[in-house]
């Protein structure tokens, strides 16, 4: 069967080239490994309130493991995905099918009408992303353009770790650095500049020991 999956560009250079190496033969184990360590996401989809005909986007949406489990949790809810890395969406695709519309590109500068054929989200959700994504703060920005009146932009990720013992939080950065992953420690401060500069308000809240993160961005509806 032919891929659903749409394309900003014939192909993705750069920092989609690197992600495809990364995940390229971690792309089948993903999910299984990735559940001991990746904490937080399911509290994310359970407050998001995005009941049927609500619009979903999840920018980085990896193997659309949070894209399938937003749609058990909230029936109805209109399901949209990017990812810059095409080996990961191709594991999305096989998952989601029908249930979501998928695109390739890049989450500083993705056109959402071309892509997704509307400008605007009730909801997006950026997991386990922000910390892979080198100009993070603009996808951050970028993602918060998108949002419609009352919508809101849901993040996940790595904490400070500051709950943790020195020797481990010096051993799980370094591990985590194998794979491109930098904590965004200042994840807040970036949320308050954007409610500084336009119509917004911003939450974030500490998860256990620091090792996770959830900020929440609201649109003045």
């Amino acid at each position: 069967m032919a891929s659903a999956v749409r394309s900003a560009s014939p192909a993705q250079g750069g920092h989609g080239a690197l992600m495809d190496a990364v995940y390229r033969r971690q792309k089948h184990i993903y999910d299984a490994t990735r559940k001991y360590y990746l904490f937080g996401r399911d509290s994310l989809i359970g407050a998001l309130d995005a009941p049927a005909g609500t619009s979903v986007l999840e920018v980085g949406c990896g193997t659309g493991r949070n894209l399938a489990l937003i749609g058990k949790r909230w029936p109805g809810a209109l399901l949209h995905g990017l990812d810059i890395s095409s080996e990961m969406l191709s594991i999305a695709d096989e998952k989601l099918g029908h249930k979501a519309v998928l695109a390739l590109g890049d989450a500083t500068d993705f056109d959402p009408a071309s892509l997704f054929g509307r400008s605007t989200f009730d909801r997006v959700v950026i997991s386990y992303a922000v910390s892979m994504i080198p100009v993070w703060r603009e996808a951050i920005a970028h993602a918060a353009t998108l949002l419609a009146p009352g919508g809101s932009l849901h993040i996940v990720d790595f904490g400070d770790l500051g709950g943790l013992p020195g020797p481990l939080r010096a051993a799980l950065r370094a591990w985590l650095a194998s794979f491109h992953v930098t904590p965004r420690t200042d994840l807040g401060a970036a949320l308050t500049a954007i409610c500084e500069d336009g119509p917004f308000s911003a939450t974030t809240t500490r998860g256990a020991l620091g090792y996770f993160q959830i900020g929440v961005l609201t649109r003045n509806a």
